[in-house]
């Protein structure tokens, strides 16, 4: 048998060696390690001395490993002495690998944010939540899905400066088309708010600046307003500020103040403004315009037939009016010419007729009163006033060749009246070319001469004077 005899420094290392092996299952203990530390120090070799430390680390590691899964196993502990993280049959010191606390090492070991939230995770278990409001601008919001959904269309209220831009188009077709209901029914869509009355000063003035059928349609238009979306306070408040704006409205039309009167005579009449609005100006206005307009309406207002004519204070406007009725004005107006030759007044009646589809009637009554009349005057006169006509272009070609054309074809009728209507029309229709009333083509188309008669049928041609 052989017998190794060993060292005492290996001995000694053996021996340390079964020493910190056993203390590996004991607890650990920092004064002792310090004291084994200082022992061997001073007797071990390089190697032992590294194996030594390689060995301390690795043994700090398991106390490390074992002192955080000690710690986490006990907070995780409820009231009842259950574990609500861990399973129970598990070994020592290793975790569920579902539970949400930290494995890392770092940290306090709690629970990520507090047990509650995070991805896919409502809330805290038994966490109660409250109805909410639903939130118009999340992307998940579903319209149709809350219920019954009211729609209301919210009109934002006109500004003063953009009323006349938005107002301004509606009058200036409705003196196209004369539909008040058509005119309603825009009002309504426009907020107006506090600015309403404006509308109605707006229109006024407007058809100032017009035509009298034009001013006819507002006095028309304010009276269906009136009640239904005008009160009189606000008619009144309209009709007080064009008064104001009496002195820069007469620039542009200098009759402003008259039809100004007409139109407050004609609206107190339509029971539009109250009867004491007159009243409200007497000795308080300064502005001598207004003065004027006030003095005209109050004139109308006292007149003996009262209130009856200011319905027609207007007129009424060209193409409403009948055919016999407008017939009878340019016989009225060509008879007046006839007496005073007054060639700009007999203008002016007819712009006023405002019916320019309607003046082949003038030239047809102007040609009959001159077949029918006796001696060269009212030849000339009728020839002037065409020519008047045709220079101003207030009568069109069209219109000029439609009357002549219609004599050319009555012609024969009216000869069994007047015996000597072709000579008379020959001798008016080279007038009025001589004075470039008419063209060429319409002269060579008056076919409606006398038979010619020859001296016989081998005269070569002559004609028998």
């Amino acid at each position: 048998m052989w017998v190794t005899l060993l060292s005492p420094s290996f001995q000694a290392w053996v021996f340390s060696f079964d020493e910190n092996l056993a203390e590996a299952n004991q607890p650990y203990s920092v004064d002792d390690d310090l004291l084994n530390e200082a022992e061997v120090n001073g007797n071990w070799t390089p190697q032992e001395k590294a194996l030594h430390e390689a060995r301390l680390k690795a043994k700090a590691k398991r106390r490390l490993r074992k002192s955080s899964s000690r710690n986490s196993t006990s907070e995780s502990f409820s009231e009842s002495g259950e574990l609500s993280g861990g399973d129970p049959h598990s070994p020592k010191g290793k975790v569920n690998t579902s539970d949400r606390k930290s494995r890392t090492g770092k940290g306090r070991g709690l629970p990520k944010k507090g047990g509650a939230g995070g991805k896919g995770v409502w809330g805290a278990a038994g966490m109660v939540y409250e109805d909410e409001e639903p939130d118009m601008r999340d992307p998940n919001y579903d319209e149709s899905a809350q219920g019954d959904t009211v729609y209301a269309t919210v009109v934002p209220e006109v500004d003063e400066k953009e009323l006349e831009k938005m107002v301004k188009p509606i009058v200036q077709e409705y003196f196209e088309h004369g539909d008040t209901k058509e005119v309603q029914m825009l009002l309504k869509g426009l907020n107006l708010g506090t600015h309403k009355f404006e509308f109605s000063s707006l229109a006024v003035s407007l058809s100032l600046e017009g035509k009298a059928s034009h001013r006819e349609l507002t006095s028309r238009l304010l009276s269906d307003l009136s009640g239904k979306m005008l009160s009189q306070s606000e008619m009144a408040r309209a009709f007080d500020k064009i008064l104001k704006e009496l002195p820069d409205l007469i620039l542009d039309t200098p009759e402003a103040p008259q039809m100004l009167g007409q139109f407050v005579a004609r609206a107190i009449a339509d029971h539009i403004l109250p009867m004491s609005f007159l009243d409200c100006y007497k000795g308080k206005v300064d502005c001598e315009h207004a003065r004027v307009a006030l003095d005209r309406a109050e004139v109308l207002l006292t007149m003996k037939r009262e209130m009856v004519r200011l319905d027609n204070v207007w007129g009424v406007g060209g193409g409403l009016r009948p055919v016999k009725h407008l017939v009878k004005e340019m016989n009225l107006l060509l008879k007046e010419y006839l007496i005073s030759g007054d060639v700009s007044e007999a203008e002016h009646c007819l712009r006023d007729l405002e019916v320019p589809h309607f003046h082949h009637e003038l030239v047809y009554e102007v040609v009959v009163m001159v077949l029918e009349s006796t001696g060269d005057t009212a030849s000339h006169m009728m020839i002037k006033l065409l020519q008047s006509f045709w220079k101003t272009g207030l009568i069109t070609v069209d219109q000029m060749n439609r009357g002549f054309q219609r004599v050319y074809d009555e012609l024969p009728e009216i000869n069994l009246d007047v015996p000597h209507a072709h000579s008379i029309m020959e001798t008016f229709v080279d007038l009025c070319y001589k004075e470039a009333v008419i063209t060429k083509l319409l002269r060579d188309a008056c076919l409606a001469r006398g038979r010619k008669r020859f001296v016989s049928e081998g005269d070569g041609g002559v004609i028998k004077n």
